[in-house]
């Protein structure tokens, strides 16, 4: 991931405006976005953005992606896509990296872009004074990519360093090889970063034939928060996507079950274990999402009021912290719950985990934890997920990426209010009754166990 120095020129404006509305807007600024207002934006050539008109700071967020993250790397050039990322702030168009950071830096911009499994995104922030000139260099960057051989070895060495770092990282070690035994030969099994000899392997064609494959408006999602209209955007649109091909050209991928029951030991002479449970998820679609959603709360998801936090922290002093979420990813779903512990007492953290994890699926919560847990849910939505530009526009486009609807944000309130008791055991025994898939890093532990 990459940011330009157009950061400091746009953080000085913020920091100035914000500290001056702070006081007086902060409360309005919530409320108003408890009932986000968004409008769905369709240009001319075909490509829809979700909108949320902001006029209370003079500021403009995009944020978009692409489908086709590093699942997409061909064998042998695995890490194509995270090296791409790297580069479309270090030159586009007739501008070279050096002309091309300069322009952003002066018209105050701020420009990211990222490689996830399963996607690309990008992302700007540019003052609306500035929209325009903005707006022709987001344009630059995503159609004319330059990749020129300076700021690929660059942005190369970078990403090695990384890798020599984490191959030294016995944590970083014990991830991979349990990410191999659960995934196989699948691409979810494959670093994202690549390897030394992979990275090493990709040429500046490599990069322009990736960027063509990937970059089309038939798999893009847009969102945009901020002071611009809709009639205004709907031109952008059009400026900085309508000249993609309408489709990718996406390497077929196969959805995986990860590969349960399994215990998965990275012997470590460390002070420290890493213990990690990988459980059966379940597709954000599904009809039990919501009561597997307010069940993982319960059991880890809520931090410092969950029963995992309570019964190896609290009650025994086991860990600093531990945690479960529900990962739902576009070819394999999983439930994982992790925590460090040290090494001579992870056998006793074992223990306690599954204890813990197998209480809820026998017995389910109790009526005071549900009431909580709704509680809870259903009003950090709008601090947690919509209290900047930034966070606005990500959420907007994590809901499109998953095909919620426009509306979800009003919808979501009584998916959780209509949840029972019931249905959150259900969803607890179909998911927590599996053996699990289980990684640790540190002490050897019996295979039997």
């Amino acid at each position: 991931m990459q940011m330009n120095s157009g950061l400091s020129r746009l953080s000085q404006f913020l920091a100035t405006v914000l500290l001056a509305v702070a006081f007086v807007t902060m409360p309005a600024i919530l409320s108003a976005r408890a009932a986000v207002d968004i409008q769905e934006v369709k240009s001319d050539s075909g490509v829809t953005a979700w909108l949320v008109e902001d006029y209370t700071v003079p500021i403009v967020t995009v944020r978009f992606s692409f489908k086709g993250g590093s699942t997409q790397d061909p064998a042998g050039k695995e890490g194509l896509a995270n090296l791409m990322t790297g580069l479309f702030d270090e030159g586009a168009g007739d501008l070279d990296s050096d002309a091309f950071q300069e322009r952003l830096d002066e018209v105050g911009a701020e420009m990211r872009f990222s490689a996830t499994r399963d996607s690309i995104y990008g992302e700007m922030r540019m003052l609306a004074e500035e929209r325009e000139n903005a707006f022709e260099l987001l344009q630059l960057a995503v159609t004319s990519p330059r990749f020129d051989q300076e700021p690929v070895d660059r942005i190369r060495g970078q990403i090695n360093t990384r890798i020599q770092r984490d191959m030294r990282d016995p944590n970083s070690l014990g991830m991979e090889k349990f990410a191999q035994a659960i995934y196989g030969d699948h691409p979810y099994a494959r670093r994202s970063d690549g390897t030394i000899e992979s990275l090493g392997s990709i040429t500046t064609d490599d990069l322009h034939a990736f960027h063509k494959r990937i970059f089309a408006r038939g798999k893009l999602n847009v969102a945009v928060v901020g002071a611009i209209d809709a009639e205004t955007l709907k031109n952008e649109l059009d400026r900085v996507f309508g000249s993609l091909p309408q489709d990718p050209d996406l390497t077929k991928i196969d959805r995986i079950q990860p590969k349960l029951g399994q215990l998965v030991n990275y012997p470590y002479d460390l002070p420290q274990a890493t213990l990690q449970f990988v459980y059966p998820g379940l597709e954000r679609e599904d009809p039990e999402f919501f009561p597997a959603f307010i069940m993982n709360h319960v059991l880890g998801g809520g931090t410092f009021s969950s029963r995992l936090f309570n019964e190896v922290r609290e009650k025994r002093g086991l860990a600093y912290g531990v945690g479960s979420g529900l990962q739902t990813s576009d070819y394999a779903d999983a439930l994982i719950i992790g925590t460090s512990t040290r090494a001579d007492r992870a056998q006793e953290a074992l223990d306690v985990l599954r204890e813990t994890i197998a209480k809820v699926a026998d017995e389910g919560i109790t009526d005071e934890e549900l009431a909580t847990a709704k509680t809870y849910l259903i009003g950090a939505y709008p601090i947690n997920n919509l209290d900047s530009s930034t966070a606005v526009a990500s959420t907007l486009l994590e809901l499109q990426r998953d095909k919620l609807g426009i509306d979800y944000i009003d919808r979501r309130v009584g998916y959780i209010e209509g949840v029972t008791k019931q249905q959150v055991k259900d969803a607890a025994q179909r998911l927590l009754t599996a053996d699990p898939a289980i990684l640790v890093v540190g002490p050897e532990m019996p295979k039997a166990e």
